[in-house]
């Protein structure tokens, strides 16, 4: 738990409990503080390797820096012994971890990844040659001793390795493998190697050089510099001799005199100036702002605003005693800690007060500007609606809305799905009622349609959809003959002759309408003494004329012909004849069926369409209509219907 709460740098003497024992809890401290102690050593290692110097750790006063700083340090003389040939096994009355960090360092200047650089403190010693007493490793007065990651064998003089991955001594971190070696172990990572390294083939991590790469994040004016997991952005400018960069790529004077060696002689003051320092004799020191006269015998004003770095960057620049102070453009404002002209950032300050829409700063003053659907007003910072119709967007109609605009269509068209501008001719012919707009046939045209009719025997309704039959017979169109009767079918006509048989005559001298059709009845007209006539059941003969469609949509029988009929007289002691209803001859495809019902008294046959016909069709649908009284036909009417089917449907 110690080790889990070091590694997210909390503080170890604050730890949460987890155990009431005492000696637990000094564990769980002391693995916290071994944690924090290996990452500060690594931290200094790397500064000494990095940067070659330690001086940015020698104002800390933590623990951290001070370990940081000792690490740093010792790892500086091994590389000062590696530098001048000497042995990296010098003997120096410094700490052991001194020691191990130092010999490190002189072996192995650049480690090889993060892993290595924690394992420095565990690092194993040079192995040494027998001494007295035949130690293996090392003898201390009478006795023989290992160096550490080695256990004292039972003969007291040879040395076994420790194996820390058994014993669970090791530092290794969660995602780690540990590799035991002779006298130590190492950490090698498993899976992944975290942020700006990645995992090669020999399951070691190999940094990524985000420079090669194009991953960095370096603005236009600075470079990018690749370093061990990471990257830095260095500006591409550097500064002149006296002054360092910061991260930002400005210019900061350096003050020589604050350097561990010091520049000036010994019995000489140094007084830093700005891109350098002089050196004067002790007899006289001047404060900051002043330096000694040519003579060396007064202190004199620098006057700042004099010197080649131009202090105030343009802006004006006032020198007085000691010091000097920017007078800064309108825009900006002196910052009298740095002593430059910054820019006012006056969005941030006056926020929703400088514009309408958006504010945006530039250096020294600001702009405004304004949103999708708006312009900038006269004045610079209202916005005012933009009139987008003006510009004709739309294909057909515009309407200006506040900061946008709508597009409309005319009747008949319809707004396009895709860019919400275009106008589409709208096919109401092909919209899911379209097949009812026009009874016949609907042709579609740009913005509307237009419903048309056969081209002969039909005519378009006032409605502009419907299509009406003609009737040739009522206005005289006909070609029909004299002796020929005009009879109407839907979409023509037919000139049709009916002759009585003989021992028949026409019942009138007209035509008569009866139910739904035209008919013509010829009645039984039997010669005196002719008794196969009089015993002949037949007493009627009709003809009757009916025109039909060819249903679109048939769902239920359709009923077309009535039959409706008075009983002949009969003997008063006689029984009432029934009547049975029958089709003879020209049921085609069993399309028509009869049935018999009752209203007001009177037994009617119905004739009944029960299956769709698809028109042209003609059939004489031959019927008999039977009065039958103790199973003998008494009285038969024949009733011949002809049917006409129209080709069209409506």
């Amino acid at each position: 738990d110690g080790k889990e709460k070091g590694l997210e740098f909390q503080d170890c003497t604050r730890l949460p409990l987890i155990s009431e024992s005492t000696t637990c809890r000094i564990a769980q401290e002391q693995c916290c503080a071994a944690v924090l102690e290996d990452n500060s050593c690594t931290n200094g290692i790397n500064m000494a390797k990095d940067q070659g110097t330690c001086d940015t750790l020698l104002s800390g006063s933590t623990c951290e820096t001070k370990t940081a700083k000792v690490c740093c340090e010792c790892c500086l003389l091994g590389r000062a012994a590696e530098e001048r040939g000497l042995s990296c096994e010098f003997s120096l009355s410094v700490s052991y971890q001194c020691g191990l960090v130092s010999r490190a360092c002189c072996v192995d200047k650049t480690p090889e990844n993060s892993t290595q650089v924690r394992s420095l403190v565990m690092l194993q010693p040079p192995v040494a040659r027998i001494g007295p007493g035949n130690c293996a490793q090392r003898c201390e007065g009478v006795a023989c001793v290992c160096f550490r990651g080695y256990k004292l064998k039972p003969d007291g003089k040879n040395c076994d390795d420790i194996n820390e991955c058994l014993l669970g001594s090791h530092h290794c971190q969660p995602g780690e493998r540990c590799i035991n070696t002779l006298g130590s172990f190492r950490c090698q990572r498993v899976v992944s190697c975290g942020t700006g390294y990645e995992l090669t083939d020999s399951n070691s991590c190999k940094d990524i050089d985000e420079c090669e790469t194009g991953t960095h994040n370096c603005p236009q004016d600075f470079a990018c510099q690749n370093i061990p997991g990471s990257f830095r952005c260095r500006p591409k400018v550097q500064c002149r001799a006296g002054f360092i960069q910061d991260a930002l790529g400005s210019c900061i004077d350096i003050n020589e005199c604050l350097s561990a060696s010091g520049p000036c002689p010994p019995g000489q003051v140094c007084f830093n100036t700005v891109g350098s320092y002089t050196c004067q004799r002790n007899s006289l020191s001047c404060g900051r702002g002043y330096h000694l006269n040519e003579e060396g015998t007064r202190c004199v004003d620098i006057d700042e605003c004099a010197l080649p770095d131009n202090a105030c960057a343009g802006h004006g620049c006032v020198n007085v005693l000691g010091s000097y102070r920017c007078e800064c453009k309108s825009g900006f404002t002196f910052n009298s800690i740095s002593r430059v002209c910054e820019d006012i950032n006056e969005c941030r300050h006056y926020p929703g007060r400088l514009c309408a829409h958006k504010c945006e700063n530039v250096l020294g003053s600001y702009k405004c500007s304004c949103t999708t659907g708006f312009k900038l007003a006269s004045d610079g910072r209202n916005c005012d609606d933009l009139n987008e119709c003006e510009s004709n967007p739309c294909s057909q109609e515009c309407a200006n809305v506040y900061g946008s605009y709508q597009c409309y269509c005319r009747r008949g068209y319809q707004l396009s799905d895709v860019d919400g501008i275009t106008c589409e001719d709208i096919d109401e012919c092909a919209l899911p009622t379209g097949g009812h707009i026009c009874s016949y046939r609907c042709h579609n045209t740009p913005g509307s349609f237009h419903c048309t009719c056969p081209a002969k025997g039909y005519t378009l309704a006032l409605n502009g959809r419907s299509c009406q039959d003609v009737d040739e017979c009522v206005t005289g169109t006909h070609t029909c003959s004299e002796t020929e009767s005009c009879f109407n079918v839907q979409g023509g006509l037919r000139c049709l002759s009916f002759e009585c048989p003989p021992n028949y005559r026409r019942s009138g001298e007209t035509r008569a309408r009866v139910d739904r059709s035209d008919t013509i009845r010829c009645i039984k007209s039997c010669q005196p003494n002719d008794i196969s006539c009089v015993l002949d059941p037949v007493h009627s003969i009709s003809h009757t004329v009916i025109s039909l469609p060819t249903f679109r949509e048939f769902t239920k029988p359709e009923e077309i012909v009535f039959l409706r009929s008075v009983p002949p007289s009969h003997h008063p002691h006689m029984d009432s004849p029934e009547i049975i209803y029958d089709i003879l001859e020209g049921n085609v495809q069993n399309s028509f069926d009869i049935i018999k019902r009752s209203e007001h008294g009177m037994v009617v046959g119905v004739v009944r369409q029960v299956k769709p016909l698809v028109g042209p069709v003609s059939s004489v649908l031959k019927l008999a209509m039977n009065y039958v009284t103790n199973g003998v036909v008494s009285h038969r009417n024949i009733i011949n219907v002809h049917i006409y089917v129209s080709e069209f449907w409506f």
